[in-house]
Order: structure tokens, then C-alpha cells, then sequence
């Protein structure tokens, strides 16, 4: 082969090798979508979970604005939690079954999520009148709870079982947040920067607790 020939296609062939891979991997790209969580809206979950007003809902659902005071008697609204993904439960401080559990599972989410400014945890108390501002903040030393990443909140009974049945759809039973109304649920809600619902899980189970590691990992790594 002639020398000068050679030399002058390398560059050709070097050319064409670089257009070769790039036009396989836009063909894997094309073929292989990206995975993506399904958005909730109250007609994609089960009906038991919604409340009737809200049952025909298909489309645009967004977690409702709430004004609550967390464990350093701070107000906080979704002002707190705008742009951010955040994990919600609901829980009461003298539970003795699930609650425990699921606070150590927040625990695990918060270390895991430490350092990673895009990520927060809100827990709402079912049992507003019992746990003051001072009883979460002693629970909330006692688990570990960092200021930053986590607020544990009491409120309005009614305001937080509304937010429990027709924003997060986190509690099978129906109620209206009265005397004789209690919720108690195991149901951790995942939320996107958006105000939607991401997902739901088992905030006792282990295997849940990774399973929505992941999925918080793949929320951040969407695109609009």
C-alpha cells in the first residue's frame, strides 16, 4: 500500500470509526428509554386510599400546601420543601408497633441522603395534642433527627388527616379528623420537586426501605 495513501486515511478512517459509535449508541439511546417513576394521581391508586371527592382525578394532582410547626416550633410550609424531593410518614412519638421502625428507617434515609441538599423527610404526628413542640424535640434528639434534612411536625388534626387522605393517599380507613378519628399507617409517600406522587412504600420493610434508595436516585437523575 502506497505510504502517503495510508497516511492520508487514517484521518478518514478515524473519522468514520468516532461517527460509527456515536450512531450506535443514539441507536441504543433511541431503543433503550429512560426509566422513569410513575406519577400518581388519585385514579391510579386504590380507591380505598382516596378520599370519594377525589376519586375521579386523573391527571395534575399535587401534594396541597400545609402550614405546620415542627420540632423547634418553627412554622413550615412547602416553602420548606419547594424544588426539593422529599419522603413523607405519618407517625405518633408513644407509638409501640410500626412507628419505631418506621422513624429507624428515616433514620437510615437521612444518613444515606446526608450530604445530598436535594433530599428531605417530613414526618407528620397523628396525634397532634399529645405531641407538643417540646415532646418532638425530645424524640427528635433521641432519633438522630438532623434540622435540616428532617421535620417532625404536629398541627391541626384536621389539617394534618386532610393532608394524610386527600394529598399523600397514605391511610386506608375514612375519617374526618375528629375527636374519635385515629390514623396509623406504615406508608412512606415519595413526592418529586413537582408536588406529585412518586411512589408509596413499606416504611417497616427493608427490601422497600432499598427499593425507594433507588428510586430516589432515579428521580434525581431525570430530566424534565
Amino acid at each position: 500500500m502506497d505510504l502517503k495513501f495510508f497516511k492520508k486515511s487514517v484521518p478518514t478512517l478515524a473519522i468514520m470509526a468516532i461517527f460509527s459509535v456515536l450512531m450506535i449508541y443514539a441507536i441504543y439511546s433511541i431503543l433503550t428509554p429512560e426509566k422513569r417513576l410513575p406519577v400518581f394521581n388519585p385514579a391510579d391508586v386504590n380507591p380505598k386510599l382516596v378520599d370519594e371527592s377525589l376519586t375521579h382525578v386523573r391527571r395534575d394532582h399535587k401534594i396541597a400546601d400545609f402550614e405546620l410547626i415542627n420540632q423547634n416550633g418553627d412554622t413550615i410550609t412547602y416553602k420548606d420543601y419547594e424544588g426539593k424531593i422529599f419522603v413523607a410518614d405519618f407517625f405518633f412519638t408513644r407509638c409501640l408497633t410500626i412507628c419505631p421502625v418506621m422513624t429507624n428507617n428515616i433514620g437510615k434515609l437521612q444518613k444515606v441522603f446526608l450530604n445530598d441538599d436535594d433530599v428531605k423527610f417530613l414526618s407528620h404526628s397523628v396525634t397532634p395534642v399529645i405531641d407538643s413542640v417540646s415532646v418532638l424535640k425530645e424524640y427528635a434528639i433521641k432519633k438522630g433527627v438532623i434540622d435540616s434534612k428532617w421535620n417532625i411536625t404536629t398541627g391541626p388534626k384536621k389539617h394534618i388527616y386532610q393532608l394524610s387522605r386527600k394529598s399523600y393517599f397514605a391511610v386506608l380507613d375514612e375519617g374526618d379528623g375528629g375527636l374519635q378519628d385515629f390514623v396509623h399507617t406504615e406508608n412512606f409517600v415519595l413526592v418529586d420537586k413537582k408536588r406529585q406522587i412518586r411512589g408509596f412504600y413499606d416504611g417497616t420493610d427493608n427490601e422497600e426501605i432499598e427499593r425507594l434508595i433507588e428510586d430516589i436516585k432515579l428521580l434525581q437523575a431525570e430530566k424534565d
